[in-house]
């Protein structure tokens, strides 16, 4: 099972930022177990919301030159609040550093202007086939997906 956190990209400066966004839902299975009676989207989920989207800054900034974008650290990570069925995360995330595979930006969850989540994290992006060359059409794969994923959380013409 794969969990797409960022539900539209609303701003996209190539190699700078990213704001995206994310609502939630009472009908997200994960919510029936976190936590019964007081339904909250899981701390780690929001910090994959900040990742994911993060990762699309990446791939945009390089013209989807890589199949496999991944979490390499995370520092400084703030939970502030709740993010309740309802409610929209809005994530924006900048680069701060980009050192040849890896790319540190500072990210930050907000709700009605509130700050929810905020760290600092260092993403790698990399070809499956660069580690084992018989993995080259998964590349091929993945990036095509990636580009299908993007073309319908990102739409320039109507913005």
């Amino acid at each position: 099972m794969r969990f797409t956190l960022v539900d539209r990209i609303v701003s996209l400066e190539k190699g700078d930022s990213i704001t995206a966004i994310k609502s939630l839902s009472l009908a997200e299975e994960y919510l029936a177990d976190h936590f019964p009676g007081f339904p909250v989207m899981p701390g780690v989920l929001m910090l994959e919301s900040m990742i994911q989207s993060s990762a699309w800054l990446m791939r945009y900034s390089e013209d989807f030159e890589y199949s496999a974008v991944l979490l390499k650290q995370a520092r400084a990570v703030k939970f502030n609040s709740f993010l309740k069925p309802g409610k929209t995360l809005t994530v924006t995330s900048k680069i701060q550093k980009w050192d040849g595979d890896q790319c540190t930006v500072k990210a930050a969850g907000t709700v009605d202007g509130e700050s929810t989540v905020s760290a600092r994290l260092t993403l790698e992006r990399f070809n499956l086939k660069d580690r084992n060359p018989k993995l080259a059409e998964n590349d091929e794969f993945r990036t095509e997906k990636m580009k299908e994923l993007f073309a319908e959380l990102w739409k320039e013409s109507a913005e």
